[in-house]
């Protein structure tokens, strides 16, 4: 079981674990939670994070919903590729893929929501076959398409070429990230989260980004500094909702406006006021509450209601 981190609200229920095997092979290590037959939902976690980032939004809906959440690759117990090759936008749209076909049943559809890298995610995936057959609805959550170390604000200089080969640097710098202690949770803070962020979810998402590996966090930092799913978010032809933190440096708002703009079926652009990067961690009510509302809107009300009958 993942290491979930601890809340006022209780305890988490005990998941079923389930390994969703890639196109290239590649096991993915899946947690199911909540009731058999409740309406679906699927959670992506972004770069250097895990399961366990999704702690509040599972808690909450697994009470009435089957919460399904993955760990990328090289994240939490998915074991990183040995192949230089794995790590790619087309890596992260398999792995979904194959989550999708492992989890849910013949003609189930479910609401996605996707953080940072896991937005990406959901957008690589824009163009399959199986995601457009099983997305009744998505969530892109702190997320951006392209331009990532050009528009990032973590560094306190102006835009241009110097920012971006810093911004670049230091994102994909090799050195490990240590313990976590003082300073490098005030680090974290700055550069991720906003600056009203509560000391215990700074300690939860500090205590997450620093259990990643150094090596996936590094490779999957270059791949995502070249990211280019503009053309993607332009396939995204179901109804999405977008989520974003008003003081967010890594994917400042411009990113969420920019989506706005091009989806197809944008349902509604939220700005999260003095909230950083980690939205689900540091807003976790408004983020859950969303995720909630489009279960509602847009899964198919017989399938909710015989998801109900079953439940019941």
């Amino acid at each position: 079981m993942s290491r979930l981190f601890g809340s006022r609200t209780g305890s988490l229920p005990h998941p079923q674990e389930v390994i969703a095997v890639s196109a290239d092979g590649a096991r993915v290590h899946v947690e199911v939670y909540g009731p058999e037959g409740a309406p679906a939902v699927v959670l992506a976690h972004g770069w250097t994070c895990s399961i366990a980032f999704w702690s509040e939004q599972i808690r909450d809906l697994a009470r009435d919903h089957r919460v399904i959440a993955y760990d990328q690759r090289g994240h939490g117990r998915t074991p990183a590729p040995a192949d230089p090759s794995g790590y790619s936008t087309r890596a992260l749209a398999d792995d979904l893929e194959a989550v999708l076909a492992a989890t849910l049943a013949p003609g189930e559809r479910a609401v996605l929501a996707g953080h940072s890298m896991g937005g990406m995610t959901l957008m690589a995936a824009a163009t399959r076959p199986a995601f457009r057959e099983r997305a009744a609805a998505v969530l892109l959550c702190s997320t951006g398409p392209s331009r990532l170390v050009a528009e990032s604000l973590v560094l306190p200089l102006p835009p241009g070429g110097v920012r971006t080969r810093l911004t670049k640097s230091v994102l994909g710098a090799r050195a490990p990230l240590g313990p976590v202690n003082a300073l490098s949770r005030k680090i974290l803070k700055y550069a991720t989260m906003g600056p009203g962020s509560a000391p215990e979810r700074v300690d939860a998402c500090a205590r997450i980004v620093h259990a990643c590996p150094r090596r996936p966090r590094v490779a999957w930092s270059r791949v995502l500094a070249e990211l280019d799913l503009d053309a993607d978010v332009r396939e995204l032809d179901l109804p999405v909702a977008v989520i974003a933190g008003a003081a967010d440096r890594l994917t400042p708002p411009v990113h969420s406006r920019g989506m706005a703009g091009a989806l197809p079926q944008c349902v509604g652009l939220e700005e999260l006021a003095g909230m950083g990067h980690m939205t689900p961690v540091e807003a976790p009510e408004a983020v859950t509450a969303r995720i909630r509302a489009l279960v509602t809107s847009y899964l198919p009300v017989e399938q909710q209601q015989e998801q109900k009958e079953e439940v019941a």
